[in-house]
This record gives structure tokens, C-alpha cells and sequence, in this order.
């Protein structure tokens, strides 16, 4: 039977128990059609694309099917097949989890990380032309950044070991026999000692290691408390590998400080092949071996810097910058076969493209919608792949595909000209609803005219000539953006009668290393003028009800709806979610401290008091009228809670209509399982509902 929605159906749940099992409706009456509405549990059957491989032939790739998993609330993924065409679609195994997939250098194995019988993950080889898979590790603790040796002899991979430096010993007596004492005391001696979604930091940096790819003992190849990141890469002629790390003996106090290392595979000896204060990263070796490209930039510990493409010779010596002039973020650069280009992707006005550079600095676009791996907010970013190894041809690439509609997809082609989507999981689900249309909006600031990017997504049914209520929806960061893609928790605001008004304000990246830091020093402030005059846009069209406005936000989001109802009482209630709210107490409590008070501000809390005090929101919370509820994960460790408690019990000390929602066990990706999405989603319409002025 089809869903049908009613007139006059209420918009908000009742009780808890209801706000689980939520079904978003419109206020409006809308008329007998074949699909209905984006529901709240429609998120369990979202499917996405992530992580896509193309095999050296250019013939099969290999993707990582997405999903969450209604039994264990998880994301779950599964590495499947495809041949470029379209055909032989089938799924690499029966894992319950497995990700990663990495081809050998021939194309007769496919590397990947999968979840063994013990729950532990491992790594596993995939052989295609017999169709077994083997599980070549044992390990104890989880291997990432997989990478081939080209003789396909060998991966290469990272892995956590226990740190070489002993902490304090103290000698502490054992508890008598069948005798339970407390847990010790747990001593902390590291500047950055636990991690947002991690925990506390156990004693443990990440070092490089190959093993066999038929299996046998890994071999350690770095040592030291040092972490070693990202994939490594062989070099051409398997004899070394390359690896980023930072080695300062003050890391802790210069996170930003990375070099590109050569680990010798004879000695396991190491040197640096770069040398500047600032990171440099993702290393990968041209196809005659004589060139290394990588991603970096020079550190001016400015809030916001793009990062470029480089390319230098083997040894080290005449590096160069083949991006000085794009002012965007170049990232996963990728030789082509014949070494004459590199294929990257970048940030642009809100969209992901994928572009080939020549080593003279020449550029071409070869696809401009890339992303849609977010599938709870509309951010930018994706993944692709390319066919390296492909000579005399077009290089082939795959990617995930960003639509309005459905979440990432699966595309391929050779240029911008043929194009062709081969997956998109999500459609069985999704060609059964009405979602809600999606709308670029260009508008000029208040603050110094100039042009401000977003879009408007309208409910299902949308009629001009209706009023609606606006919400304001803020994005986090706040160097990062949103785009025009699908976004589960927009639909359902959506799918709710609500018209989504979501921007890239001042501060926002994909425009640009200046407009990025506009807010340099200087957050949040002129951003709030940014947001209003995109307010004002949207209400000017005729079809908002002024008097009916909301706005919430997560994070960078959480901060800028704070810093709203402290400015504004035009908003008729606020949802402040997982916010800075005293910049003091964040930069001296947040995971990333170390980081926060070099690059955010000029200087330390006890140095300038008045800027830290100045752009916390807290400092306008007398100005607040507006109803205003918190949102916070009990283990969020890049925004503590205790931030949003802050608010919360000032503004229940000066009597204003406030409520505080702590989510048990989450930490600051609240949405990072599916209830949860769906319960934050529920809990902002509900608020919304309490204080609507046409709410039963």
C-alpha cells in the first residue's frame, strides 16, 4: 500500500518513543500521488558509493557499497565489482564489513580490509581469476592505508605500536586474593590526550609496515613515537617506500609540521625528502620513477590555507607548486601512465571536481560533480580513481557522483564529454519518494557586497503563492562547505513543510584562500551579517512567513546559531547544536588544543583575554530571548559538553525558555548512527513545533 499524508496532520511528535519513529509531514494538504514524502526510516535503506578503485586494465571497479545497518544502528560497508560498462555487477564476499579495496599492480588481486571471524580487522587478498579470498594477517591492532609494492610482491600499510618512551612507573601493591580494589588512576603525560571519537589516546603511535600479499610475518619499518600517515607509496623500483610523518622531537607542539620520508627497505634507514615548516603529504611516485608529487603548503598559521600540488625530482631537490594559481585545495593527486599528468580533485563554489595538470602548470576539468558521501548534510568532498596504467588511451577514471537526490553514485568516462553513471544503490528507495527540490541561490552581503553562495530546497508540493517557515540550516568548520547534493536530514526538515535555507558564508572553503580568511582572527562576527542578508533573500521571494523563522547548525553551525539569538531576536526558537560557546574553555579543553590556540587566535586565553571573550557567544548571552534549545554528544571531545551546558545554564538563570538534549555515547558526529540522525532530526523538528505560531 502507498504512504498517503493528510491534511491537518500534526508536524511534531508527542513522546519520545514517537519522536523515534517519526514520519515527516507537511502542513499542507497535499493531493493523492504514487510516492510519498522522505521518512525518518527511510535513512536505514539509504545506500551509497564510496571509495572507488578502477582496476590497471580500466575494465572493473572496485567500490565500497555503503549503508546502515538497522540491527547494529552502524554504518556498514561492502566491497562489490563492476566492470566499467555496467555489467557483472557482484559483491567481492560474503564480510559482514569490508572496505579499502586496492588493486595489484597486474590487476589479478584485490587487496581490502575486511572485519575476521573475531571481530578484529584484517587484511585480506581477493584473487579474480579463481574467485578465492585469504585472509593474509593476524594482527591485534587495525592496519590502514594499504599500498602495493610494483612487483606486487608486497603492501605496504600503517599500524598503532605500543610507544618506545615509558610513562611514569609507579609501584602499586596488588589487591588481596578475590578482592576487588577501584581501577588505578590513569596517567596522562601527552599535550593532545584524547581524541573526538576515539577516546582517551592509548600509548600507542602509528608506524609503516609491509607484509607478504600472500601473508607471513610484517616487517616494522619506522620506530620512534612518531605517527606515521596516510597511504605509503613504492618507489618504482620497490626498493624503498615513501611515507609523511612528523619527526619533530615537539611534534605535539607543531601538529601542522610534516615531511615526505624515504624508508630504505634494505636498512629500514630514513631520511626526509622535504624540508619546510608547513605539511606535506600524500606522496606519489611518477611512473619512470623520476618525479614525486604530493599535496603541502607553506605554514603562515593563518586559520585557513589552501592546500597545492607539487611535484619534485626523486632525490628530494626542484620541488614546485603546479597549482600556485588555482587557490584551492588540491587533493589524491594520481600519476597518469605516461608520467605527462596528474589527475587531483578540488573544491569549487560549493562542488568537487576532477582535474588533469600537466607538469607546466596546464589544466583541464575532467568532471565537476564529485561528492555526495555525506548523506546526513549536503557537504562537499568525494573520492575517485583512474586507470594509471592504461597506455596510448584516455585515462579512465570513476568517482562518486553528487546529486540533489540520491546520495553518491557510481560514474566513469575518460573526459567531461562521456560521462556515464553506472550504480546509483540508492534509487529503488528514492525513485519512490518526492523529495524536495533544490534551488542555487546567489545573493550580495550586507557586510561589503560581495557575492554569498547557497540554495533553498522546498518541500514537496511546494506552492509559491503559500507562506512557509524558513529554516536557516548552518554549516560546520567552519573551513569547510556545503553543495548542491542530498542530505537526509534536509530532506526530512523539508518533508516537514519547512523551506531550507542553508550558505556558504564568509570563512566557508572552495572559494578561496581570502575569502576562507575573511575570519581570520576574526570568527564568529561578519559571518552573522553574511547569513542575514541571505535571510533576507530568501523571505524577499514572498513565499516565507517572516514571523515563522528557525535556525540551527552543528559545530562551526553550533557557534554561529548561538552567536544569532545573542544578536537577533527575529528567529522564533534556535537548536544550538554540539557549539563553541567560551572560546577559553574550548581551546584549553578540545582534542585539538594544540592546534586551535596557534591557528585560531593571535595568541593564549591568559595572553588575550578580551579577543577569547569577545567572539564566545556566552559574552551576548544576556541579549537572548529567544527559545533556545542545546545539543551535545556525552563524548564529544572537539566541542566538549560542557561547552553547551555553558549556555544552558545561563540561560536558565536569566529564565529563558531553554532545554538540553545530551546524547548518551555519542561523540561530535551525533549523526554518525543512523537512530541518532534520525533522533537529532526529530528533537529540532519538535522544538521548532513547540514555539511555531501555527502549531495546534
Amino acid at each position: 500500500m502507498k504512504d498517503r499524508e493528510s491534511c491537518g496532520a500534526p508536524r511534531w511528535l508527542r513522546t519520545a518513543v514517537a519522536a523515534f519513529f517519526l514520519i515527516a509531514m507537511s502542513p499542507q494538504c497535499f493531493a493523492q500521488t504514487a510516492k510519498s514524502p522522505f521518512k525518518s526510516l527511510d535513512v536505514f535503506d539509504l545506500q551509497w558509493v564510496s571509495d572507488p578503485q578502477i582496476s590497471p586494465d580500466g575494465r572493473t571497479i572496485a567500490y565500497v557499497r555503503m549503508g546502515f545497518d538497522i540491527k547494529t544502528d552502524r554504518q556498514r560497508g561492502v566491497v562489490w565489482l563492476i566492470g566499467t560498462d555496467g555489467k557483472h555487477e557482484r559483491p567481492l564476499s560474503s564480510a559482514t564489513t569490508s572496505t579499502s579495496p586496492r588493486w595489484s599492480p597486474d590487476g589479478t588481486r584485490l587487496a581490502y580490509l575486511g572485519v575476521g571471524a573475531d571481530g578484529s580487522t584484517q587484511m585480506f587478498v581477493y584473487w579474480l581469476d579463481s574467485g578465492v579470498t585469504a585472509a593474509i594477517s593476524n594482527f591485534t591492532e587495525s592496519p590502514s592505508g594499504l599500498a602495493w609494492s610494483p612487483d606486487g610482491h608486497w603492501l605496504g600499510f600503517t599500524m598503532p605500536v605500543a610507544a618506545e618512551r615509558k610513562p611514569l612507573k609507579v609501584d602499586l601493591p596488588e589487591a588481596p586474593k578475590d578482592i576487588h580494589w577501584a581501577d588505578p588512576p590513569k596517567l596522562i603525560d601527552r599535550l593532545v590526550f584524547r581524541v573526538d571519537g576515539e577516546g582517551y589516546v592509548p600509548n600507542v603511535f602509528t608506524q609503516l609496515f609491509i607484509v607478504g600479499a600472500d601473508g607471513g610475518a610484517a616487517r616494522q619499518l619506522t620506530h620512534g613515537d612518531f605517527d606515521h600517515q596516510g597511504t605509503p607509496a613504492f618507489d618504482i623500483d620497490g626498493k624503498s617506500i615513501l611515507i609523511s610523518a612528523n619527526r619533530r622531537p615537539d611534534a605535539e607542539y607543531e601538529p601542522l609540521d610534516s615531511e615526505i620520508f624515504r624508508v630504505n627497505l634494505s636498512d629500514d634507514s630514513i631520511h626526509a625528502l622535504t624540508d619546510r615548516r608547513g605539511p606535506d603529504h600524500h606522496p606519489a611516485v611518477s611512473p619512470d620513477g623520476r618525479h614525486i608529487a604530493y599535496l603541502g603548503f607553506d605554514d603562515k598559521r593563518l586559520g585557513y590555507q589552501a592546500t597545492q600540488l607539487y611535484v619534485m625530482d626523486s632525490d628530494g631537490s626542484h620541488s614546485r607548486s603546479l597549482t600556485p594559481t588555482l587557490d584551492r585545495d588540491a587533493d589524491s593527486p594520481r600519476w597518469t601512465a605516461d608520467g605527462r599528468e596528474l589527475i587531483f580533485q578540488f573544491d569549487d563554489h560549493g562542488s568537487t571536481k576532477i582535474a588533469a595538470v600537466d607538469l607546466g602548470g596546464k589544466m583541464r576539468i575532467l568532471a565537476d560533480n564529485v561528492g555526495g558521501a555525506d548523506v546526513s548534510r549536503p557537504y562537499s568532498g568525494g573520492t575517485f580513481t583512474s586507470a594509471a596504467a592504461v597506455k596510448g588511451a584516455n585515462v579512465r577514471f570513476a568517482y562518486t557522483k553528487a546529486a540533489p537526490f540520491a546520495p553518491a553514485a557510481l560514474a566513469t568516462g575518460t573526459s567531461s564529454r562521456d560521462i556515464v553513471t553506472l550504480k546509483v544503490p540508492s534509487d529503488p528507495l528514492l525513485g519512490q519518494r518526492t523529495l524536495g527540490a533544490v534551488e542555487d541561490l546567489s545573493f550580495e552581503s550586507s557586510v561589503d557586497h560581495r557575492r554569498i553562495q547557497g540554495w533553498i530546497v522546498k518541500p514537496p508540493g511546494f506552492n509559491a503563492a503559500k507562506k512557509y517557515p524558513l529554516l536557516l540550516e548552518i554549516h560546520g568548520g567552519p573551513f569547510a562547505s556545503y553543495g548542491p547534493s542530498f542530505a537526509a536530514e534536509i530532506q526530512l526538515y523539508v518533508a516537514a513543510g519547512y523551506v531550507v535555507l542553508y550558505l556558504n558564508p564568509r570563512g566557508s572553503t572552495s572559494y578561496g584562500e581570502e575569502f576562507a580568511d575573511l575570519i581570520h582572527h576574526d570568527y564568529p562576527d561578519n559571518d552573522y551579517g553574511d547569513l542575514m542578508s541571505g535571510v533576507d533573500a530568501v523571505v524577499g521571494r514572498g513565499y516565507i512567513d517572516a514571523q515563522r523563522l528557525f535556525v540551527t547548525g552543528g559545530s562551526g553551525g553550533g557557534v554561529l546559531s548561538a552567536w544569532i539569538v545573542g544578536h537577533t531576536d527575529r528567529f522564533r526558537a534556535a537548536v544550538v547544536v554540539k557549539p563553541v560557546i567560551n572560546w577559553t574553555s574550548f581551546v584549553l579543553t578540545a582534542d585539538m588544543t594544540n592546534y586551535f590556540s596557534r591557528y585560531w587566535f593571535g595568541g593564549f586565553p591568559w595572553d588575550d583575554a578580551q579577543s577569547y571573550w569577545k567572539r564566545s557567544p556566552l559574552a551576548y548571552v544576556g541579549n537572548v530571548h529567544t527559545p533556545t534549545m542545546l545539543m551535545t554528544g556525552e563524548v564529544d571531545y572537539r566541542t566538549p559538553s560542557s561547552e553547551a551546558e555553558q549556555f544552558y545554564q545561563a540561560l536558565k538563570l536569566r529564565k529563558i525558555d531553554t532545554a538540553l538534549v545530551r546524547v548518551p555515547n555519542a561523540s561530535h558526529d551525533i549523526s554518525a548512527r543512523p537512530s541518532l540522525l534520525i533522533d537529532k532530526v526529530a528533537y529540532v523538528l519538535a522544538w521548532f513545533a513547540q514555539h511555531d505560531l501555527k502549531s495546534p
